[in-house]
């Protein structure tokens, strides 16, 4: 008797799981005003979302110098930190999310995230949406390089005992699907995150799907 075919559908977290940018562009807001300068728009801050925050930072403020940004980096994490600990703080799950992982889940695929996000922050939207022990693999910007370099895939994959034909990457970002591509892993965008649908079609894109419902289709054919 053959064993069945490993799957592995691995999950950006903020823009694709998590609807996060109104944090994430208030505590940027905080970070720079901490530093006196002024606050950028919140269209560069959604643009550079999913990269590691330090690099995130220097995008965002190629003129300031390395010790400024990282007080930038530090003021955002104590801001991000605050807001967390506040009654009331929401990060909502995208419309159709979790009917869909259930769905994914039963069609066979093991479950993962690779974000941007540190493993604490990961862990704290998890827990708040009840969703922590539904993967199988966290992958965070704590260890190793960033998007879009592969290396959390290639954890993610050794970690879940699946190849990368097997595997597919779910993101909102051009990052997302540069990272895909150089692991060898089919990248898929979802179109209501970060990046245009154009720009994530030119990264590379192997589908578009616009709902969550849709990427379960598309996943059930795979």
């Amino acid at each position: 008797m053959t064993s069945p075919r490993l799957r592995l559908a691995v999950f950006d977290c903020d823009g694709t799981l998590v609807d996060s940018q109104h944090v994430i562009v208030a505590c940027m807001h905080t970070a720079f005003a901490s530093e006196d300068l002024p606050p950028p728009a919140a269209a560069d801050i959604r643009r550079v979302v999913g990269l590691k925050l330090a690099e995130c930072i220097a995008r965002l403020a190629p003129d300031e110098a390395p010790a400024r940004h990282a007080r930038i980096v530090e003021a955002y994490r104590a801001e991000f930190f605050a807001r967390r600990t506040r009654p009331g703080h929401h990060e909502p799950l995208f419309d159709g999310c979790r009917a869909a992982l259930d769905a994914i889940e039963a069609q066979g695929w093991l479950l993962g995230v690779a974000t941007g996000k540190t493993r604490r922050g990961l862990d704290a939207v998890l827990e708040q949406h009840g969703l922590g022990r539904r993967f199988v693999t966290l992958q965070t910007s704590d260890t190793g390089p960033g998007k879009p370099h592969p290396d959390m895939l290639h954890r993610a994959l050794a970690e879940a005992g699946v190849s990368p034909q097997d595997s597919v990457m779910i993101g909102d970002t051009t990052f997302d699907i540069e990272m895909a591509r150089r692991a060898g892993v089919t990248g898929i965008a979802v179109a209501w995150g970060y990046h245009s649908r154009a720009e994530l079609v030119a990264a590379g894109a192997a589908a578009l799907v616009e709902r969550f419902d849709q990427l379960t289709a598309l996943l059930a054919d795979r």
